[in-house]
C-alpha cells in the first residue's frame, strides 16, 4: 500500500474548533487524520536580516601612499634635471645641435602630455559608465522617474558617436516626454540601445574563442598557446570597451582587467560548469576530437567564458529587459564549428 496521504479536499473550519491544531513551520510532529493542520509562517521582521561583510577600515597613516608618491616625484625630477643638463650640454658643444635636443625634448613633453590627457580621459569615461551601470540598476529597484530620465540623457550622450544607434536614439529620445515609469524607461533604453550591442558583442566573443581555440590546438609550444591567450584576451575586452562607449588606454586596459578578474572570481571563476560538461559529453568530443583538439575546445571556452565577464562590466546598463548572453550559446556554435572542421 502506497504510504503517502491522499491530498485532503477543500472544507470550511473555524479556528476554535478543537480539531484545528496551529503549528510552528519548522515542527515535523505527525498528526491524525482528523486533525487540521495550520502552519504559522514566519514574521518578516523576525527573519534574520544578511549583513553585507564589510572590509575593514585602515588606520595609521599612508605611508605606502606616500612613498610610492615621493618615489614617482624624485623619478620626474631626476628626468627633468637630466634633460636639462643634456640641453645645455648640447648648446654648450654646438648651438645646432643644442636646439634640436630642445626640439626634442619640446616633443616629448608634449608627447607626454597629450599621453596622461588620454589616459584621465579614458579612466573618466570608463567610471562614467560603471556609475551609470549603478545608477540603471538602483532605478530598476526603486523606479525613480526623474533619475531614469537623467540616466537615459547621459546614456544618449556615450552613445551619440555610435553612427549604427542612430535610428535607436532618434527613438528613444522621442519616448523621453511621454509618461512612462522610471524602471520602463531603462528597459525600454535597453532594448533600443543594447540590442544591436550585444549582438555585435556575442559576434566578437565568439570569434575570438574560436581563434584561440584553433591557434592552442595547433601550436607545438605551450608558451605560445599562453601568449596567445593573453593578447587574444586583453585585445577581447578592450574591443569589448570600445564597442560599449569606453576608451581605455593602458592604465584603463589594467583596470579593466582587474574587474573582469574579479567579476570572474565572484560569479565561479573560469572553469567550466556542470552543464557544460555534460553538453561536451553529449557531443562525443572524448571519442570525436584528438587530445590537442579537445584542450583547443577547452581555451576557447574559456576565452569566450572571460568575454561574458567582460561585457558584464563595460555595459553600461544591467541586463534587465534582454537576456544576457550565455556561455552554453557560444559553446554551442564552438562545437558546431569543430564538428564541420571535422
Amino acid at each position: 500500500m502506497n504510504d503517502r496521504s491522499q491530498p485532503r479536499r477543500p472544507a470550511t473550519f473555524r479556528l476554535d474548533d478543537p480539531g484545528v491544531v496551529v503549528t510552528e513551520a519548522d515542527e515535523t510532529s505527525r498528526l491524525s487524520r482528523a486533525t487540521i493542520q495550520i502552519t504559522a509562517e514566519h514574521d518578516p521582521q523576525a527573519l534574520p536580516v544578511p549583513i553585507a561583510a564589510a572590509l575593514p577600515a585602515r588606520r595609521g597613516f599612508p605611508w605606502g601612499t606616500l612613498f610610492w608618491s615621493g618615489l614617482a616625484g624624485l623619478t620626474l625630477l631626476g628626468t627633468g634635471l637630466g634633460v636639462v643638463h643634456l640641453v645645455e650640454d648640447l648648446f654648450a658643444r654646438s648651438e645646432t645641435l643644442g636646439f634640436v635636443g630642445l626640439a626634442f625634448a619640446s616633443v616629448t613633453a608634449l608627447a607626454l602630455a597629450v599621453v596622461i590627457g588620454r589616459e584621465a580621459f579614458g579612466l573618466a569615461r570608463l567610471a562614467t559608465i560603471e556609475k551609470l551601470h549603478a545608477r540603471a540598476a538602483a532605478v530598476l529597484a526603486n523606479d525613480d522617474r526623474k533619475e531614469s530620465r537623467v540616466i537615459v540623457h547621459d546614456l544618449l550622450k556615450i552613445a551619440h558617436q555610435n553612427p549604427q544607434l542612430a535610428r535607436a536614439r532618434a527613438t528613444l529620445e522621442s519616448h523621453t516626454g511621454e509618461i512612462i515609469d522610471g524602471a520602463d524607461m531603462i528597459r525600454l533604453a535597453e532594448r533600443e540601445l543594447m540590442s544591436p550591442l550585444d549582438a555585435e558583442a556575442r559576434r566578437l566573443v565568439s570569434s575570438a574563442a574560436q581563434k584561440v581555440s584553433i591557434v592552442t590546438a595547433v601550436s607545438p609550444r605551450a608558451a605560445i598557446d599562453v601568449l596567445f591567450v593573453f593578447v587574444a584576451a586583453l585585445r577581447l575586452i578592450r574591443q569589448l570597451a570600445y564597442l560599449y562607449g569606453g576608451r581605455p588606454g593602458a592604465l584603463g586596459m589594467i583596470r579593466l582587467l582587474r574587474h573582469v578578474i574579479a567579476h570572474l572570481a565572484i560569479t565561479g571563476g573560469m572553469a567550466a560548469s556542470d552543464s557544460l560538461v555534460q553538453q561536451m559529453l553529449g557531443h562525443g568530443i572524448a571519442a570525436k576530437l584528438s587530445q590537442r583538439l579537445g584542450e583547443g575546445v577547452l581555451n576557447g571556452l574559456l576565452t569566450a567564458r572571460l568575454g561574458l565577464a567582460a561585457i558584464d562590466v563595460t555595459r553600461p546598463l544591467p541586463f534587465a529587459a534582454l537576456p544576457p548572453p550565455k556561455l552554453s550559446d557560444l559553446a554551442s556554435d564552438l562545437l558546431r564549428k569543430k564538428d564541420g572542421e571535422e
